[in-house]
């Protein structure tokens, strides 16, 4: 394990190999829990990857009032949702069951858009780089229905209903849930045996981590029943490290649709890039490039950084509306290209 990459504190990131297999960090809680006092955030999840393995999975501070953090705490990861269906749909094409660039209508057509022939040129490639035309959500027009803003591919715009459009068009196809795709093309066969779209009977509620206001105070238990193809998926910080993993073993063994993920498929902003289904940051230190997403959402922040050539990640989930300011001083110190990360931000 590299010291630059790990500079907290002399002891923050010792690691040791528990009864159970599993990476704990002999953190210096003390200063996470000061981090987390700082900013008002309940609890955090915190997952390491070196080399491509996940070293340390850790939870600090408290899911509800009272209630310790376990180290396979529950979290809603909001957008990192969209990272999740990303790499279902690409494995569907790598498998020749889905196309990148078919239009979408071939499958599905949202009704508030029929009479318009813009839908006839929407795809699945429009819907992961954000090109798709569609504001974040359709309820942000003034019509609160579904409408294109320009052509799909003209530029980038970030939008929850492309996903969400995805969502519907592959269900359409395949005639069973997201949930079911998801199980069938990547939790099971990863063993994200915490990991759903959705609530269920089998979600573990005395693990959940509530979400918490700017002051601490808690927010009722939303418990989403459908899943969406742009938010709520619930997992763990362990699960969600073994799907980085996974992202690092697909750009190393397979070539076709996860190469087109990590292409620049179009201008975020200087130094930001758009791929499929994550945000790129190219030309860091270290000849190094980034796969970045985050997500918030009310008591939620949560982000994702992974380094594929050196192999290397940081997974931060957290269950308070300041978690982005934890993770923004978290991550400079946790990558060394972290600290350009977040001035590109």
């Amino acid at each position: 394990m590299g010291t630059k990459t790990l500079v907290i504190s002399a002891m923050l990131f010792s690691f040791y190999l528990n009864a159970q297999t599993k990476f704990e960090s002999l953190a210096d809680r003390e200063e996470i829990m000061e981090l987390l006092q700082k900013y008002k955030v309940p609890a955090m999840g915190l997952g390491i990857i070196e080399n491509g393995k996940l070293i340390a999975v850790n939870a600090y501070g408290e899911i509800k009032k009272d209630v310790t953090a376990p180290y396979n705490t529950i979290f809603d990861v909001a957008s990192l949702t969209k990272s999740v269906v990303t790499m279902t749909t690409l494995q569907l094409v790598e498998n020749g069951d889905w196309n990148l660039d078919k239009p979408l209508y071939s499958y599905w057509v949202d009704p508030d858009i029929i009479n318009d022939s813009l839908h006839k040129k929407l795809t699945t490639r429009h819907v992961l780089t954000h090109t798709s035309g569609f504001n974040n959500w359709r309820w942000m027009d003034a019509t609160g229905k579904l409408q294109f803003h320009f052509e799909p591919g003209k530029k980038f715009k970030y939008s929850g209903e492309g996903f969400e459009y995805l969502r519907k068009a592959l269900e359409s196809k395949f005639k069973i849930s997201l949930q079911r795709l998801s199980d069938s093309l990547l939790f099971r066969p990863l063993g994200m045996k915490d990991s759903r779209h959705a609530w269920d009977e089998n979600v573990d509620e005395s693990r959940f981590a509530i979400g918490h206001d700017t002051l601490k105070n808690s927010y009722k238990l939303p418990k989403e029943k459908k899943p969406n193809g742009a938010d709520n998926v619930l997992t763990t910080i362990e699960d969600f490290g073994i799907f980085g993993i996974n992202v690092f073993e697909k750009l190393n063994t397979t070539k076709g649709a996860y190469q087109e993920m990590v292409k620049p498929q179009v201008m975020v902003r200087e130094k930001i890039a758009m791929g499929l289904g994550w945000f790129i940051f190219p030309d860091l230190p270290n000849d190094e490039y980034a796969l970045y997403n985050a997500g918030g959402d009310s008591g939620v922040h949560t982000v994702v950084v992974l380094l594929p050539k050196s192999q290397k990640g940081v997974i931060i989930f957290t269950n308070g509306d300041n978690g982005y300011l934890l993770y923004k001083e978290l991550l400079p110190k946790l990558l060394e290209v972290g600290a350009e990360i977040i001035n590109r931000i």
